[in-house]
């Protein structure tokens, strides 16, 4: 199957990059991609996923490219070590996130700029694989929100299911490829945030933002699950940090 043109001119590396993986992709999973109704064809914006699996910025990287946009992902610094490994993440504008240290603003400047030239920014809310014993999305951290805040751009909330039955979270590194396994990619419309734009950025306008963009995400996670999301989302401070994922 043929892929749109991207709606952004990207590096060569990047090219090479989609075209050496969308076919393997393609063939070791069976995709249900719902919502790209949603996806803006040109104008900047930000997509927002919940995380279940090591897979999971791979699988919504193929969904993005499917529908014509490059992503740019929010990435710990760590990935951008390895040799080889930094040259691809450069290579291909992805934004490193130094936590904790006097860098930690520059991914948030990066990201306002790839909004600005039209780019879709990734941000991966819970910040690391979800801890909630069931695997439902748990609370966000506010980058997203502020983002789309500062920006006015949209922000987009998508619903992952199927990468844990590829590599389930903190059990083991070797994926289970075959038999090939339904990976389900939902996107929602854009959050509404009109009323809370213009104000001053406090954190409870952040909070209040960021939970709006988790119900987003909770509800199209639990369309592709066809369950019914709990009523109360995992909060890791009231766990002292622990996974519940076993």
């Amino acid at each position: 199957m043929s892929r749109p043109p991207m709606s952004e001119q990207i590096t060569p590396l990047y090219e090479h990059v989609i075209t050496g993986l969308r076919p393997i992709l393609r063939r070791v999973t069976v995709q249900d991609w719902q919502g790209a109704e949603h996806i803006p064809h040109t104008e900047g914006f930000v997509v927002s996923s919940n995380h279940v699996s090591y897979l999971d910025p791979l699988t919504l990287a193929h969904f993005l490219v499917d529908q014509g946009r490059a992503p740019h992902f929010l990435a710990k610094s760590s990935l951008f070590k390895p040799f080889g490994l930094r040259q691809v993440m450069e290579g291909t504008g992805q934004i490193p996130v130094y936590r904790g240290t006097a860098r930690a603003v520059d991914a948030y400047s990066a990201a306002l700029k790839a909004i600005a030239d039209g780019a879709c920014v990734c941000v991966l809310p819970e910040g690391t694989l979800t801890r909630d014993p069931d695997l439902w999305p748990m609370t966000g951290k506010t980058g997203a929100a502020r983002i789309a805040l500062e920006t006015g751009c949209p922000l987009l909330p998508v619903g992952m299911w199927g990468t844990q039955d590829v590599l389930y979270p903190y059990q083991g590194k070797v994926p289970k490829l075959l038999p090939p396994k339904t990976i389900k990619v939902y996107a929602g419309a854009p959050v509404d945030l009109d009323d809370l734009r213009g104000q001053p950025v406090t954190a409870s306008l952040l909070t209040t933002a960021t939970d709006r963009l988790m119900d987003a995400i909770t509800a199209q996670v639990a369309r592709a699950r066809g369950e019914q999301a709990p009523e109360k989302r995992w909060d890791p401070k009231e766990h002292g940090g622990r996974k519940g994922a076993q």
